[in-house]
């Protein structure tokens, strides 16, 4: 199988009410990237400046990233700044310069254009149709994730979207705005009969629900005392679902089930240190290790 990430590689700006990071390497694709490459080799679309650094890329190839897809153009990086309170799952953001990503047409090469699974991580939700268009048949899973900004600014484009993927990824505050409804339960339905198959809500510290038209499935987040940065743990979480997916090469109720257990076990490791920093240490044995954690956590 073949995972392609379409998405955002950055650099963020990190205020917590500890510490403060300036311009540390973050985006979508980045962080989903990194966390599906423990499953498996994905590939990703994305644009970069030219004052994107050497050791990110390296960073990526050492994970086994395909990065054919990534652009260099002339100008800055995508840069995002967002502010934590002392409640982590709440946070503010403080600027938003698009730079190069303004502009950013994805271009599949040739190589990437049978993939079995694309995701559209986070992206302007027009984008969907040129990129899809460019696949020479359609993948057995279409996923996508979105943000508050596409929601409030592009809901119509979104909607179309969503009506033609398998597997959308939102957290809780998304999915409640998205189908207008403040119990999650219901909201949860009601967005699946708006196109997807399986809807993954991400909860943050209180980990996430996997809706589908056949069964709901609860996975609890790891737990741990000191959240360092929260910054792309949700990214992390699809990549991990998505890579173990695409690493399973099957894709019926136990790997989803599955999945979605990889997700939050990746996310956890990401989020113990800001930026990617844990991502350059992380290694399979731990995952495994702490997949296993996870399996007696909640056996009874």
């Amino acid at each position: 199988m073949s995972l392609v990430i379409v998405g955002s590689l950055a650099f963020d700006t990190i205020e917590t009410p500890f510490e403060r990071r300036e311009r540390i390497i973050g985006g979508s694709g980045t962080y989903c990237a990194l966390a599906a490459s423990f499953f498996t080799r994905p590939k990703v679309v994305g644009v970069v400046g030219r004052d994107f650094p050497r050791t990110a890329i390296g960073l990526l190839e050492r994970r086994k990233v395909d990065l054919r897809g990534l652009q260099v153009k002339a100008g800055k990086t995508f840069h995002w700044e967002g502010r934590y309170g002392s409640d982590p799952n709440q946070r503010t953001t403080v600027r938003t310069d698009l730079n190069v990503f303004r502009d950013f047409q994805p271009l599949l090469p040739p190589s990437y254009r049978s993939a079995d699974i694309v995701f559209l991580a986070n992206i302007d939700p027009g984008l969907a149709g040129p990129v899809l268009n460019q696949l020479r048949r359609r993948p057995a899973i279409v996923a996508l994730d979105t943000i508050r900004f596409w929601i409030e600014t592009k809901p119509d484009a979104l909607f179309r979207t969503l009506a033609g993927v398998d597997i959308f990824f939102a957290n809780d505050e998304e999915v409640r705005l998205l189908a207008g409804e403040g119990n999650l339960i219901k909201a949860g339905r009601r967005l699946l009969g708006r196109g997807p198959r399986v809807l993954v809500v991400k909860k943050g510290e209180h980990g996430a629900l996997v809706f589908t038209p056949d069964f709901v499935f609860g996975v609890l987040a790891h737990p741990c005392e000191d959240v360092v940065d929260p910054t792309g743990a949700g990214d992390s979480f699809a990549g991990g679902f998505l890579g173990s997916l695409d690493g399973a090469g099957r894709r019926g109720p136990a790997q989803i089930r599955r999945a979605a257990v990889c997700g939050s076990v990746v996310a956890s490791f990401a989020i113990e240190d800001f930026g990617v920093e844990r991502f350059k240490t992380l290694t399979r044995k731990e995952i495994e290790t702490r997949y296993l954690g996870f399996k007696r956590l909640v056996s009874f």
